[in-house]
């Protein structure tokens, strides 16, 4: 893809599945690639196989719910190659304990939104003034098909995965004129190594099923579209909700 060489981006949430896989894509494309995660063991071995196969990376311990932290990985980013470009925001989880909204525990709902949705706006804070220094840059969001799907049996996790389309287009028509992208992808149903623990093998049959394609996701579908975002050749794309899913969800 066009204009990522020599560009700067920090994954936050990139030690394993649709990050790792993104961190990696980046770093293929020629980006510098700053890999933020609370599982620092697993991003230092994502950032390790990054430069063994000739790309730069660096593995930075992050706690996405925390402004210190957020403002530690986005001064590391500079501290190491200079600047800033990009951010890929791809924190997710909270969901144990997330059912129906009349069992739903309050203490579910708060962390939920820690994860889901404060996360992203830390970073966005942490990330912007970086970026309108140097004249822009994209914040490139994680959400889920969750967010729009309509799902009984849960209800904190949609929720605060909404916020973060609210979040992303506030930033895109706040900062567009000054050279700041935002957008927002949206995984269907993805297998990674989490969903390969958690996952029956009746749940991806009906998986499958629901799915107008011959196969299920993959980490590397997502990275595909967020590197795109984050290059040139994504430039005139702002402030959108891309839902990557294989056709489970269609959306105007």
């Amino acid at each position: 893809m066009r204009g990522l060489k020599d560009k700067v981006g920090v994954v936050a949430g990139g030690a394993r599945g649709i990050g790792a896989a993104t961190a990696r894509r980046l770093a293929e494309e020629g980006a510098c690639v700053v890999i933020g995660d609370l599982l620092l063991d697993l991003a230092q071995a994502v950032a390790e196989d990054i430069a063994a196969k000739g790309g730069r990376a660096v593995a930075v311990p992050l706690d996405g719910t925390s402004a210190e932290s957020q403002a530690e990985i986005v001064r590391k980013a500079v501290e190491a190659y200079g600047r800033l470009d990009f951010y890929h925001s791809n924190l997710a989880g909270g969901t144990d304990g997330d059912i129906d909204a009349l069992n739903c525990p309050v203490e579910v709902l708060d962390k939920s939104f820690a994860i889901n949705t404060k996360s992203h706006f830390l970073a966005t804070q942490a990330a912007l003034p970086v970026m309108l220094e140097s004249g822009g840059g994209a914040m490139i969001y994680t959400s889920s098909g969750a967010a729009a799907n309509g799902a009984a049996w849960q209800v904190a996790y949609p929720m605060t995965k909404n916020a973060i389309h609210a979040l992303a287009r506030h930033v895109a028509q706040k900062w567009g004129k000054q050279g700041v992208r935002a957008n927002v992808i949206c995984p269907g149903l993805v297998l990674t190594e989490a969903a390969g623990v958690h996952l029956t093998e009746e749940f991806r049959k009906q998986g499958l099923e629901a799915v107008p394609h011959t196969r299920l996701g993959k980490p590397e579908d997502i990275a595909a579209a967020v590197t795109f975002l984050a290059s040139e050749d994504g430039e005139w794309v702002n402030g959108q909700v891309w839902y990557v899913n294989g056709g489970t969800l269609k959306r105007d």
